[in-house]
């Protein structure tokens, strides 16, 4: 049955991102994977683990639904799970583990075989995209982006692809525009001070995944008329 089917992979979701918090714990605080697993099964449930965990299973819903073939649907549970990963870890710690950048881009790699959708070519343009310009912009200006974010959308480009990639940080540089608004309206941070803008990329990344093509058509509907 459809509906029995839909809660497994909610479930299944559910437990694969409750496994990230131990991730998570070791890359925060900067400590042994086992030992992070350690303190996540010995710590009791918390709410953010059982956040994370709803989170998976919604991921997992929405992989199946999006993807027509069960390698294709893998391929983007990871990437999601990537995103994640990065969010919570860039919240925390200001910072992009380089090993996350390079997961990505292995999921990328095998992307070109179970999502074959998107050229080689818009791939490797897509790398260069966006990540090329904010290095030459954080030249310019230094502090402008940091590493992590501009590895995080070269390997973000070569899933994407180049137009959904553009996407991606135009989103980003939204959503985290109105946050930093909010945070200097709210006087919690000054103009000067830097916010981890890794998650706004995250969510700009998984917009424009689900929703990049409808924008497209929507904006050149727009342009048209």
């Amino acid at each position: 049955m459809p509906v029995i089917r839909y809660v497994l992979m909610f479930l299944v979701g559910a437990a694969c991102f409750y496994l990230l918090n131990g991730i998570i714990i070791s890359a925060v605080g900067t400590i042994r994977i086992k030992e992070g697993y350690r303190r996540l099964f010995s710590g009791g449930v918390k709410f953010r683990y059982f956040l994370t965990a709803v989170t998976g299973g919604i991921a997992a819903l929405a992989s199946a639904l999006w993807q027509e073939t069960l390698p294709a649907a893998v391929t983007l549970f990871a990437l999601l799970a990537l995103m994640l990963l990065v969010t919570v870890v860039d919240i925390d710690t200001m910072e992009i583990p380089n090993g996350f950048a390079a997961a990505i881009f292995v999921v990328a790699l095998v992307s070109c075989l179970t999502m074959p959708g998107t050229s080689l070519i818009a791939r490797v343009i897509g790398f260069f995209c966006v990540s090329v310009p904010l290095l030459l912009l954080t030249l310019l200006i230094p502090g402008a982006f940091g590493g992590g974010d501009i590895k995080l959308m070269a390997a973000c480009g070569f899933f994407l692809g180049w137009k959904l990639n553009l996407i991606a940080l135009a989103i980003g540089i939204f959503t985290g525009g109105i946050w930093g608004i909010w945070l200097l309206a709210t006087k919690k941070k000054e103009r000067k001070e830097h916010f981890a803008f890794g998650p706004f990329l995250c969510v700009g990344v998984v917009c424009a995944w689900f929703l990049g093509e409808r924008l497209l058509d929507w904006y050149w509907g727009f342009l048209i008329l």
